[in-house]
Formats: C-alpha cells, sequence, structure tokens
C-alpha cells in the first residue's frame, strides 16, 4: 500500500537534497543537516548541511517489504508498518535511529539472534555518494557490502526496500534467572541452536546482568493471546521488572521501546526514576532523545565535572560503549569488565549473522562476512552494552578504561561498535573495520574526497 506522498514526495525529497549537495562551496565538506542523533562522539562543525528534510518517510508497504527513506526513524517506520501488522526484521532499542542511521551505522535488537543485523534485511537502497551521484546498489555490489558500518564516508542512503515480518498484538515475556555468566551463555548457544527454550518458541532473545551472580536472560515469545499487559512508560521501570517478574505481557509497540523510556537505565542519572521527579516529568519527554539532549548540554557546559571536583571525587572518564563478543568467551569477558572497569548493570543481546554479504566470488551457500565490521560467520556473539562514567582521576582525558576495553576486545576476537569514541590507531583499525576495501569503494564513488573518511570520523587524527 503506498502512504500518502508516496513516490511523488520522495522524488521530490531527493531533488531537494541534490540541490543543497550542489549548493555547497566547492571542495568544503559534506554533512548532513540533522536534528538528532545517537551518536556518542563529538561532530565538528562542518558548516552547511544537506538539506534531508524531504526524506523522513515511509514511502510504500506491500506485503513483508516496504520501500522506506533514508532518514525516516524507527518510531515512524513502526507507526506505519504496525499497521498492517508487520515490523522490521530488527527495531534497534530507541526511536530517533534512523533506517539510514543503523544500517550505516549498524543496529541491535533481541532479534538480532535470529534476523542478524539490520543491514541484512535490505534488498536494494539508493545511496547519495560523494560524487554527488545518487546510485542504486544491491546485495553483492562493492558499495552495498561496503556500506554498513561505513558512517557516512561513503555516502548516505536515500531510500532502502527492506524486508519486514508480521507479528501479533502482544508480546509473552519469560525473564529468567543465572547465576553466572557461563550458564547463561551456555542457555544462549542452546536458545540459537533450537530456536526454542523448554519447549517454548522464542521470538527475541536479550538479557541483563546486574551483578557477577544475578544474570538474565528475557525470552519473547510473539502471541495473540488474551491477557492484560504491563505499563512501563509511566511509574513502573521496565529494567527493574526483571528482578521481581518471572513472567510478563507487553504490547508488540511498548515491547518494540521498552528500552526508549529510561534510556535503559541511563534516566536514573537525571532522577528520572525517583518516585518524586517521575511524576512530575512528563510523560512525553521520557524518551531517549530528551536524555540525549541533557547529556550533550552536560558535555558543553561540563556540569558532570564540577560536580564531580565539588564532592571530592576523582575526574570522570566516560565509558560508552557496546562491544561483540563471541558467546564463549562472554564469561571471561565479564569478568575482566568487573576487574577493570567495575560498571553494571550491563545489557546482553544476542546476535548472528543472518547471511552471507554476498559477492560474486562468493560460493553457493558460503557466509561471507561484511567487510566494514567483519564477525564471523557460522558464530553466535553476545553483545555488551555499558554506558556511564569511571571516576578514575587524572587519567581520565587519555581514556585508559576505553583503551583497556578495545585491547580486551580485540584479544577476544570481538570487534567494537564505533557509534562513541574510539582510540586505535590506523594500523589497527584497518584491520578490523576493512580499511582497504573501504577505501577502494570511497576512491570509486568520492573520488574528490569530499566525504569524511571513517577513521578520520569515528577515531579522528589523535
Amino acid at each position: 500500500m503506498r502512504e500518502p506522498g508516496g513516490w511523488e514526495q520522495h522524488s521530490v525529497g531527493v531533488t531537494r537534497l541534490r540541490e543543497s549537495y550542489a549548493a555547497l562551496p566547492a571542495g568544503s565538506p559534506v554533512r548532513l543537516a540533522k536534528r538528532t542523533s545517537n551518536l556518542f562522539r563529538g561532530r565538528p562543525d562542518a558548516g552547511r548541511g544537506l538539506d534531508v528534510s524531504g526524506l523522513t518517510g515511509v514511502i510504500e508497504v506491500d506485503g513483508d517489504v516496504a520501500e522506506v527513506q533514508g532518514m525516516c526513524t524507527y518510531e515512524h517506520l513502526v507507526e506505519v508498518t504496525l499497521a498492517h501488522g508487520r515490523i522490521p526484521l530488527v527495531v534497534p532499542q530507541l526511536r530517533t535511529i534512523t533506517l539510514g542511521g543503523a544500517v550505516t551505522g549498524l543496529g541491535i535488537e533481541s532479534t538480532s539472534f535470529r534476523s542478524g543485523l539490520p543491514h541484512e534485511s535490505v534488498l536494494e537502497m539508493d545511496v547519495l555518494t560523494g560524487a554527488g551521484e545518487v546510485v542504486t546498489t544491491k546485495p553483492g555490489d562493492a558499495l552495498f557490502d561496503a556500506f554498513p558500518n561505513s558512517y557516512g564516508s561513503l555516502g548516505y542512503a536515500t531510500r532502502l526496500r527492506i524486508e519486514l515480518e508480521q507479528v501479533p498484538a502482544h508480546v509473552a515475556l519469560r525473564h529468567v534467572r543465572f547465576d553466572d555468566a557461563g550458564s547463561l551463555a551456555d542457555a544462549v548457544g542452546r536458545i540459537v541452536a533450537d530456536g526454542a527454550w523448554e519447549g517454548e518458541r522464542v521470538d527475541g532473545l536479550d538479557g541483563v546482568a546486574f551483578t557477577p551472580d544475578e544474570l538474565y536472560l528475557t525470552l519473547a515469545r510473539w502471541t495473540d493471546e488474551p491477557g492484560p499487559t504491563s505499563d512501563y512508560t509511566g511509574q513502573q521501570v521496565y529494567y527493574r521488572s526483571l528482578q521481581h517478574r518471572a513472567t510478563d505481557r507487553l504490547t508488540i509497540h511498548d515491547y518494540l521501546w521498552r528500552w526508549d523510556t529510561d534510556w535503559f537505565w541511563c534516566s536514573r542519572a537525571f532522577g528520572a526514576q525517583h518516585p518524586l521527579v517521575r511524576r512530575l516529568w512528563p510523560r512525553r519527554l521520557r524518551r531517549s532523545d530528551v536524555y540525549w539532549r541533557l547529556v550533550a548540554l552536560d558535555r558543553r557546559l561540563g556540569i558532570g565535572d564540577r560536580l564531580d571536583r565539588r564532592a571530592g571525587r576523582p575526574q570522570g572518564e566516560r565509558v560508552v560503549q557496546d562491544v561483540e563478543v563471541p558467546v564463549d568467551r562472554l564469561a571471561e569477558f565479564l569478568a575482566w569488565f568487573d576487574r577493570e572497569v567495575g560498571m553494571r548493570p550491563v545489557w546482553l543481546c544476542p546476535l548472528r549473522l543472518r547471511r552471507a554479504s554476498g559477492g560474486e566470488d562468493a560460493g553457493e551457500g558460503e557466509a561471507r562476512p561484511w567487510p566494514g565490521y567483519p564477525l564471523a560467520p557460522a558464530t553466535t556473539y553476545v553483545n555488551v552494552g555499558f554506558w556511564g562514567v569511571v571516576n578514575v582521576g587524572p587519567d581520565a582525558p587519555l581514556a585508559p578504561r576505553n583503551r583497556a576495553i578495545e585491547a580486551e576486545v580485540s584479544a577476544l576476537g570481538g570487534h567494537k561498535s564505533l557509534y562513541s569514541e574510539a582510540f586505535y590507531d590506523r594500523g589497527e583499525f584497518d584491520r578490523l573495520y576493512g580499511g582497504d576495501q573501504l577505501a577502494r569503494v570511497k576512491r570509486l564513488h568520492d573520488p574528490d574526497d569530499r566525504l569524511t573518511p571513517l577513521y578520520d570520523k569515528v577515531v579522528g587524527r589523535r
């Protein structure tokens, strides 16, 4: 079904984008003019940005396929697809992540143990390249395969054709406790292999590690069975329910955004989980993009640093990262993390590549990793997400904890997402993130080097 405006509106939006590109002074860097961001690294002011205001919608939903504009947020995308009884195969946790952003910058959620990462359910996309051309690309093309995790260094997706899956109205949850990370990792392996736990189908899988001996997996099952549902957009806080309820029920809509209301548990830093503050904090403002703006304000004004100094606390190092480690190394990583970083709770989200990235040299049935984020095929990983501040003292500006995390994750055969700060040297970065292939594709589609190279964008010239 074609959405209001549909293809005609999309054509206008692309024209506006290309006109804004043509209006940039020759040789000037290219960036998007976006009002929101889910990045946790600074973006230098690069002057006027590209006009993407006409690329924020859904073009068409046709059965299990949708045509979507690149700057469409998942909040809007889900609103449209749920009206058709469907959702994208992977819906990242935060409402204002855009579809194009999740593909060029990666995304993950509880369906990733069976559906991989968002770019793996893209059937085709149009990309505005650094040469100012809109190129249509499909799996197996060099641009398509290198695009995931390129963070705008190869261009910006203007249209994506994606797969959808049918879903019922509700989700039944089971919160299963484990007393150690090894037992949890074993359970993840069995669920990935069987698609079930104790004879019951598992459609979504993630968890939280509160302490070394209190960890939970949440097993989600899509269901149309009638019954009452919980509401964690009001006074109750979702992540706390894992410790107090063995089972739960949510609408499919509320399940998809269960983490957004309190930005996982990070809203507590703003007092939003205190009962009195929560009653006074408008429900419509309990969402991740509001908290993100508060964080940006703190970074600009240095409020947290001043409070630390006034309280006599050591200078803090911001440790905001998501990493992937092989499931059989999860317990080892968490033990190291407790010793060296000491931040809890942490989020756990299993994932497994859904299929190969394609390519003419791939044999039939042969899985090839995506070059920009080369996870091993036929391997289960667990995303470990941790977000906060560690008071380390005067060495904080040198980021000792973040650097140690990078080294440990690499030693364990894992990978680190690039939405936050990174500190790799150039050689190590290129080895981990397909630097040679990225450079070849960039030379082809951005011969004048208008787009900021990936290393300069995410690490900088340190």
